[in-house]
């Protein structure tokens, strides 16, 4: 990990800069959890009340919500990284919102309803990024020395 380019938030940025890579990892892999659980929820809710039961979960809401904070205060630490995860995220949260209304959709309809497949895909890419990111110093040596 590498020094924060510029110490705009004082203490947060001391505190908080070093470890933000980390603190992106878990909360994107507790969105992905909230997501199945939504999921769940959203299923049984239309299967017993129709369109009236399907709902968003607080907890992926919650999630939502810190990922983009998180991914922007990211960017003012790491700026290249931070922008491409903040784009990853940005994607995450306009896929969440499209597909909430695919659901709703096939609620009313009353077919089955389908896995979030666009989220699924989005929040695997950001995974896939942040992991790259954090996880960098496992593979440095092997890559240091081929590039």
């Amino acid at each position: 990990m590498a020094e924060p380019l510029v110490n705009l938030f004082g203490p947060v940025d001391t505190y908080l800069g070093p470890y933000i890579e980390y603190v992106l990892l878990a909360l994107l892999v507790v969105n992905i959890g909230a997501r199945a659980l939504e999921y769940e929820r959203i299923k049984r809710g239309a299967a017993s009340e129709g369109p009236d039961g399907v709902a968003r979960h607080p907890l992926r809401v919650g999630t939502n919500f810190l990922l983009l904070v998180g991914a922007f205060y990211y960017m003012t630490v790491h700026h290249h990284g931070g922008l491409v995860f903040s784009i990853l995220v940005l994607g995450l949260f306009l896929t969440d919102l499209f597909e909430f209304e695919s659901r709703k959709v096939e609620a009313r309809r009353e077919i089955d309803i389908e896995r979030p497949k666009g989220a699924i895909a989005a929040s695997f890419l950001a995974l896939l990024y942040i992991s790259f990111q954090t996880l960098f110093f496992i593979i440095k040596p092997v890559w240091s020395s081929i590039i």
